[in-house]
């Protein structure tokens, strides 16, 4: 699995979930749960929700995140 992206808030990372599903790219939130039950973890700190992709589809997930404006995690 690639990270493509990592986002502040878990509505954002579904939202970016929905958008490279909406392209035929599969995505997962591994964080998704855990944001969701308690998401002062993630507020104000290093950490981040992950947007992740099959390895084979990371660079057209970046495509679709870059024509879409969002900046894709390195």
């Amino acid at each position: 699995m690639t990270t493509v992206a990592r986002c502040l808030t878990i509505d954002q990372a579904l939202f970016l979930k929905s958008l490279l599903e909406g392209c035929g790219v599969a995505a997962f939130v591994p964080d998704e749960l855990t944001a969701q039950t308690d998401p002062v973890i993630f507020m104000g700190s290093m950490n981040s929700i992950r947007v992740q992709v099959q390895d084979a589809d990371a660079e057209t997930a970046r495509a679709v995140l870059k024509q879409n404006d969002f900046s894709a995690a390195e």
